[in-house]
């Protein structure tokens, strides 16, 4: 079993992720809580670095070892990165249950030491008419992150 956590912050925004994944071909499971984001849908995605060193900007684009271009996570042609949205609250907390079948923390294309980025707007899921729908899901700025950390596995 490999586990991983994220600690997620922004400008007012705080949350705790934690993906676990049983073997190499199980789907990783993403779950937690994240605070302080309005209401509504937000863009979610796996981006290339764990490089926080510039604000969000130096994670880069989202992980896409395969060259795809952005969809929806139950969608063929996706980025690894693409989850989707998480949906928030009106009273702006959102609780994140994802379980994801090309996400991997074990293996060759493993997420651990990238980041995990929540966009302002909602994602597009790469069906929009905007010319980022098929990069970025046309999703807006990068609002709150962090680094997918090795956890302990107790």
């Amino acid at each position: 079993m490999a586990k991983a956590s994220v600690s997620m912050t922004g400008e007012g925004i705080t949350g705790i992720l934690t993906l676990s994944q049983a073997t190499e071909d199980a789907p990783t499971i993403i779950e937690g809580e994240i605070k302080g984001l309005t209401p509504g849908k937000h863009g979610f995605h796996i981006h290339v670095f764990g490089d926080l060193s510039m604000g969000l900007t130096s994670c880069a684009g989202i992980f896409n070892p395969f060259g795809k271009n952005h969809g929806a996570p139950e969608d063929e042609e996706r980025m690894v990165g693409d989850l989707g949205n998480v949906e928030v609250s009106d009273s702006g907390d959102c609780k994140v249950q994802i379980e994801d079948r090309i996400v991997k923390l074990i293996g060759p294309h493993s997420v651990l030491g990238r980041s995990i980025v929540v966009k302002a707007g909602e994602d597009d899921l790469g069906r929009g008419a905007h010319e980022l729908s098929m990069t970025t899901g046309n999703s807006g700025p990068r609002i709150a992150g962090g680094v997918v950390g090795i956890a302990s596995s107790a």
